[in-house]
């Protein structure tokens, strides 16, 4: 029987192997390849053929982008039918290597909309947004102004886990994007809330880091409105960066003001 340290150190690598993404695995015994290869001895090539024309090469692959999923979404008119649209749809590769997706979290009808960037691990085991130690700071900083999860609606620039919690491709972000501007013009917010700088730049299509952009009213075409844009600092920035707090917490008085006139 194995013992009791060496059980908790395979299973701590095991989680480590799921947290990176493996998927397979392979035999305990070593396989020397060039070995066989020595002893591997080629059949004899046959007489060529007579060269033929090559086919037109076939166009590769490619991820969905912004002008092939244009229009996704346009059909729903539910942010029911909007999730259940996105949890069909196939264009994104980080679907094939996350658990779940995790569409939205808080009340659907929120005058405020929070969105971050992309779900870690203990969103892709629940199937919601923010909901592990940044969601959990998140959860505390809205409390301090006085709200709670049924006066937020809260999502992430993709829909699923990237492996290893990487930073989104801009092809992933994009090929999420059409669902995400659906979500925004069914929800209809009063004010929409950028959390760190990879939302700020999905949304508001800038190259500006968040620092430069953070405690400031922006706005954002939305259904024929202009939707006001606050953007602040992602709690898990807050986690490692504490003494950032100060910043968060301005931002959040400046949300508060607005909401309450």
């Amino acid at each position: 029987m194995m013992p009791a340290a060496d059980e908790k150190a395979a299973r701590a690598l095991l989680d480590w192997y799921r947290a990176m993404g493996v998927d397979e695995a392979i035999g305990e015994a070593p396989v020397d390849c060039f070995a066989a290869a020595a002893d591997f001895k080629p059949a004899p090539r046959p007489a060529p053929e007579p060269r033929r024309a090559a086919p037109p090469p076939r166009a590769a692959p490619r991820a969905a982008s912004a002008s092939s999923t244009r229009g996704i979404g346009a059909e729903v008119s539910t942010l029911a039918e909007l999730q259940e649209l996105v949890a069909r749809f196939d264009g994104c590769s980080l679907k094939r290597t996350a658990k779940n997706l995790c569409f939205a979290r808080g009340s659907e009808q929120a005058r405020i909309m929070m969105i971050g960037e992309a779900p870690g691990r203990d969103e892709d085991l629940q199937g919601k947004p923010f909901v592990g130690r940044a969601g959990q700071l998140l959860d505390r900083m809205l409390a301090s102004i006085g709200l709670g999860e049924e006066h937020v609606y809260i999502t992430n620039t993709v829909y699923w886990r990237p492996p290893g919690n990487r930073t989104p491709t801009p092809e992933e972000i994009e090929a999420c994007a059409p669902f995400l501007t659906r979500q925004i013009e069914l929800l209809s917010p009063s004010v929409l809330v950028l959390l760190g700088g990879a939302a700020a730049k999905t949304i508001l299509g800038t190259g500006e880091g968040i620092m430069r952009l953070r405690g400031k009213w922006l706005s954002y075409a939305c259904a024929g409105r202009d939707l006001p844009i606050l953007a602040t600092l992602h709690p898990a920035y807050l986690l490692r960066n504490p003494e950032q707090k100060r910043l968060a917490w301005r931002d959040l008085l400046t949300l508060k003001a607005a909401i309450d006139s």
